[in-house]
């Protein structure tokens, strides 16, 4: 047994600082739910987050690649089945691209069912003198600036569960009941991708495997029979940042007799939450879940090794994920100290990009925003610090939509702040839509070669 188990458990992380916790007005009514919830069933299973685990290992170790995608923060107003089928769309889209372009094996990770709080830079926010709660997402509150709306609702906490509990259930449908077999690359490329250059470009990819498909078969290998091609592993993912709830979906595996929680296969701390001291990393480094921290612009190399030692004091491969978020103009000079630091210590850490986080801002309008040029520059400068220490270059964690919005600025139709108007749908921060999406995992592919 890890010796975590001796000073470890569930509810341990009361004892540390807690940021990021909403100011729930009822604490009996949180109770109630918390404990309705540690009897409910799992979301996830401990043998799914361990599979995740020997996957992420093979990009520690510069065999395969990671690529972690999805919503800003998931609604509840916003969901349906054709949200979360094109959501997974692009995904593949992006997945294949990489793998047949760059050769490598593709971990897929969604942002999704469960990605439902988000931090916050004040407690409280202020329009025209009124002052109130700051949206924290809806496992909280609600976006609506009014009194009930943005007080926190222990009730949202079931609510995220029983949609966590759908979505899961058509993510399960989609990858394993032949939406994701690759002889349907082509039907993966939605309409308002189709029509771009990105999607040009695609379709030229797509009829490149649909003869690669032709000529095994030709040679003789029976490709029905081998589900790799019919079905695809896709794992999930939040933030752990409402720790009332994370610990309450937490279970003991009965087969290793060791701690998961079973909210997601995978979880992170954030940069805001990742202090050694607190709540957060106290929570995250008792679960065998795979797990990972942002590190922004601040993070030295000692941050980055002390949290080496205390999210993985094993060294298992595939365990810890650091993904690294500083911002175009920043990523090359502050992640090589970072890459050589962790590099020299011997830590089997999965490294990857976060391009959107460090490259916001407010456009003229008052819309916050990225840049697609920028999203692409801090990917490449992800790359060069890479090879100049002669690390591998784990995995991008980009935010997006299969949806057609206007919330990123350029990219193929060169959207301009004008644009943001058009469909800027967002709950929170802006998501790159299809064509970028696409866009971007192109210009990946052309770095990985």
């Amino acid at each position: 047994m890890d010796p975590v188990s001796d000073t470890w458990n569930p509810s341990s992380w009361n004892g540390f600082p807690a940021a990021q916790q909403p100011d729930w007005p009822d604490p009996a009514a949180l109770e109630a739910v918390l404990k309705e919830l540690s009897g409910l069933p799992p979301l996830v299973f401990a043998g799914e987050a361990r599979a995740l685990t020997a996957q992420l290992a093979r990009v520690a170790s510069g065999e395969a690649f990671l690529l972690q995608a999805g919503d800003c923060a998931e609604s509840f107003d916003a969901m349906n089945a054709d949200i979360i089928r094109d959501k997974l769309r692009v995904i593949l889209q992006m997945a294949i691209i990489l793998t047949y372009s760059a050769g490598v094996p593709v971990v897929k990770v969604g942002r999704i069912a469960g990605q439902f709080a988000k931090p916050r830079s004040t407690d409280t926010e202020v329009i025209d003198g009124v002052e109130l709660p700051s949206f924290r997402g809806h496992l909280v509150n609600d976006a609506t600036f009014s009194e009930a709306a943005r007080t926190p609702d222990p009730r949202r906490l079931l609510q995220a569960y029983n949609q966590s509990a759908s979505t899961l259930n058509l993510l399960r449908a989609f990858t394993k009941g032949g939406f994701a077999d690759v002889r349907r690359v082509h039907a993966w490329n939605q309409e308002h991708i189709a029509s771009s250059t990105e999607g040009h470009r695609y379709e030229q990819l797509a009829s490149g495997i649909d003869s690669a498909l032709r000529f095994v078969e030709a040679a003789g290998f029976a490709t029905s029979e081998d589900s790799r091609l019919h079905e695809v592993d896709l794992f999930t993912s939040h933030e752990a940042l409402m720790l009332g709830y994370e610990e309450a979906l937490t279970r003991r595996d009965s087969i290793t007799g060791d701690w998961y929680d079973c909210s997601a296969h995978m979880l992170w701390v954030g940069e805001r939450t990742r202090q050694l001291d607190g709540a957060h990393v106290e929570f995250l480094r008792g679960v065998q879940n795979p797990v990972g921290c942002k590190l922004g612009p601040t993070a030295t190399p000692a941050d980055a090794l002390e949290i080496c030692e205390v999210l993985n004091p094993n060294r298992i491969p595939g365990r810890l994920t650091l993904v690294s978020r500083m911002g175009a103009a920043n990523v090359e000079s502050k992640l090589a100290p970072l890459l050589r630091a962790v590099t020299d210590a011997g830590h089997p850490v999965v490294w990857a990009c976060d391009p959107m986080h460090g490259n916001t801002f407010t456009s003229e309008n008052g819309r916050k925003t990225r840049h697609f040029d920028d999203v692409v520059a801090e990917v490449g400068g992800f790359f060069a610090a890479h090879r100049a220490e002669g690390t591998w270059p784990g995995g991008i964690h980009v935010e997006l939509t299969g949806d057609a919005v206007t919330e990123c600025l350029g990219g193929g139709d060169q959207l301009d702040d004008a644009d943001l108007e058009l469909r800027y749908e967002t709950i929170c921060d802006p998501r790159l839509n299809g064509r970028q999406s696409v866009d971007l995992a192109f210009r990946v592919a052309e770095l990985l070669s």
